[in-house]
């Protein structure tokens, strides 16, 4: 049973696709209490904005009346995979995080590419040694850098956090990845990872068949693109398709009730990647995680 909740309801801005300013007055407009905002170039690059640009941004955002959920800080490519591509993402990884910081928020949002199944892989290294100096230096500054589910099970995703040994290399929930790709059960992998979960996603999908995630986050970018059909596919939704809150796989009323167990009083970040309409969807997120706060679901 889902009791009503208190939790804080935020929007990914960037899905409006207006621009982060026009996007933080659309958020305010539908009622959200925070804002996610992607933070790797453009205007909200870290390398772009002084400090007096920082300090003009958290005014504007305070002014509406919102605060920030998480920046996401994606960078792309393969991850950390790529101990060659290391060293310049990781920077840019800290300065999205310091940029977080500046903003009055303490959680930066990312993929770290596929982890892989066996911990002898060489890659599986690379990725540890890369996760664990951002995690430690999350940790010294009292943020999180929040690996968003999807690519590998909650299973596998805790072992590896585990192996870390920093709680500054969290999680960002995403229980439509998981049941568009890996077939995971979303109320499962928050008991799984309840002590890392420090932001969350609101969003739905159907998985129409058993797919390789390396052949989807391949597609996406987070792997090397084996066949370009790979990326069409992906498109097309012959695998998968994102959809509107209650019409995808994943069970709400099962997976707030699993927040709420695990003690969760973070934000719930509606997430429309996909879709003619935006702005309407995300009204309607909004009206449809309000039934949860009331108790009218």
């Amino acid at each position: 049973m889902v009791h009503p909740f208190t939790n804080p309801i935020g929007v990914v801005v960037d899905c409006f696709g207006v621009g982060v300013r026009e996007g933080l007055k659309k958020a305010k407009a539908i009622g959200a209490d925070g804002v996610q905002i992607w933070a790797v170039s453009g205007e909200m690059d870290p390398g772009n904005l002084s400090a007096g640009g920082r300090k003009e941004w958290r005014s504007t955002i305070a002014g509406l009346g919102l605060e920030i959920s998480a920046l996401c800080g994606d960078l792309g490519g393969h991850g950390f995979q790529d101990h060659r591509e290391n060293p310049l993402k990781i920077e840019k990884s800290k300065r999205i995080l310091e940029l977080a910081m500046d903003l009055g928020c303490s959680t930066v949002t990312t993929h770290i590419g596929i982890i892989p199944a066996d911990p002898a892989d060489p890659v599986y290294r690379t990725m540890q040694e890369a996760c664990a100096e951002l995690g430690e230096y999350a940790a010294a500054m009292q943020g999180y850098f929040a690996v968003e589910t999807g690519p590998e099970t909650a299973a596998h995703l805790k072992s590896f956090l585990d192996s870390l040994g920093t709680k500054g290399l969290a999680v960002n929930f995403d229980p439509a990845n998981m049941v568009m790709v890996t077939g995971d059960d979303p109320v499962q992998g928050v008991r799984l990872l309840r002590d890392y979960i420090v932001h969350t996603h609101v969003k739905d999908g159907i998985r129409y068949q058993d797919v390789d995630p390396r052949a989807v986050y391949g597609a996406l970018g987070y792997q090397p693109m084996d066949h370009q059909h790979m990326a069409e596919l992906v498109r097309s939704g012959a695998w998968f398709r994102e959809l509107p809150l209650g019409e995808g796989g994943v069970d709400f009323d099962a997976y707030f009730a699993a927040l709420q167990e695990i003690g969760y009083k973070g934000y719930l970040t509606i997430e429309r990647e996909v879709g003619d309409q935006p702005e309407e969807d995300i009204r309607k997120a909004v009206s449809f995680i309000r039934k949860y706060k009331s108790g009218d679901q």
